[in-house]
């Protein structure tokens, strides 16, 4: 249990810095969010974190 838990936060800190490599300062706050929003079950906050996303991803498309 104890490695299952380990590779989970591994895998977390990754994306959460590919994120912030990525997409910058604003990426890793609509990450933030999202997550808040999931783990408190508050649909605004996880639909604001994902449409910051969202613009994040699909901006240079724009």
């Amino acid at each position: 249990m104890p490695v299952i838990a380990f590779l989970s936060a591994v895998f977390v800190v990754t994306f959460e810095q590919l994120v912030q490599w990525q997409y910058g300062p604003s990426g890793v706050v609509g990450l933030l969010l999202l997550t808040i929003g999931i783990k408190a079950k508050s649909p605004t906050c996880s639909s604001i974190g994902a449409v910051v996303l969202a613009l994040m991803v699909s901006g240079p498309a724009l």
